[in-house]
């Protein structure tokens, strides 16, 4: 609140994104956040779910990821499409993610896409991977390669709430990115959120919602972890605490 209210909380925020582990580190702690919140792991099952069913019976398919982070929503979808009858299609995966991340500096993005495609691979699956590095307020359709001929699925996993509304701003940018994608005439788009109103500009709404939200999910790692166990404060640290103080002091963008 006190960065908040002294305009501090972009700054704080840009440091803790300076202060982000290597891919490695990040990587495990994530999966630690994953497994001890059902939350994220039954979000990203359910997204490629759907995305598998519209994806029956297509050749060639485009995923674009709006958030694509270390690329692991993917790896069950990939195990999907391998054992499909008839064979895996063609796939193409354009990964989207900002260039302040972790993920996107010194070429980051390139790297998860080369794991994406080794793992392909093995699975019997050819997949292609193109990074975009830009957040999604700065996406435009020459950023996507949308080609004709594929089965296009768009995928918005715990992003769309980083996008400013009207309530923030007069640019508007999530109704603008909404419309780009309906002008891609995708055939599934997949919206995984928690249950949260955090991108509107009234603070005291926003600090409410914010709360309730984390409450659920420390909770869920109180089960696992005790507030001691060193892994615990890592996640804390690197997973949770920079989304929290974008949320409160930087107005969820």
């Amino acid at each position: 609140t006190r960065a908040r209210l002294a305009s501090s909380g972009s700054s704080i925020y840009k440091a803790l994104k300076c202060k982000e582990p290597a891919s490695a580190d990040l990587l495990s702690y994530m999966h630690l956040l994953y497994e001890a919140c059902p939350y994220f792991k039954f979000g990203y099952l359910s997204a490629n779910g759907a995305i598998a069913e519209a994806f029956k019976g297509e050749d060639r398919v485009h995923i674009i990821d709006f958030q694509i982070a270390q690329g692991t929503q993917w790896v069950t979808l990939i195990q999907a499409l391998a054992k499909r009858p008839g064979g895996p299609p063609h796939v193409r995966v354009t990964g989207i993610d900002d260039s302040v991340s972790a993920y996107a500096r010194g070429g980051g993005l390139h790297i998860v896409g080369q794991r994406l495609t080794r793992f392909a691979k093995s699975c019997g699956v050819t997949l292609e991977f193109h990074p975009a590095v830009l957040s999604g307020c700065e996406v435009e359709p020459a950023h996507l390669w949308v080609k004709q001929g594929e089965a296009l699925a768009v995928n918005f996993a715990f992003q769309l709430h980083h996008l400013p509304d009207e309530s923030v701003g007069t640019m508007n940018h999530r109704d603008r990115v909404l419309r780009l994608v309906k002008s891609l005439s995708p055939k599934v788009v997949t919206l995984v959120e928690q249950q949260s109103n955090t991108n509107t500009a009234p603070f005291f709404p926003r600090f409410a919602e914010t709360l309730n939200y984390y409450t659920a999910i420390f909770e869920s790692i109180d089960v696992t972890l005790s507030r001691e166990n060193k892994e615990r404060i890592n996640v804390e640290q690197h997973c949770l605490a920079r989304d929290i103080v974008n949320i409160i002091a930087c107005e969820g963008a």
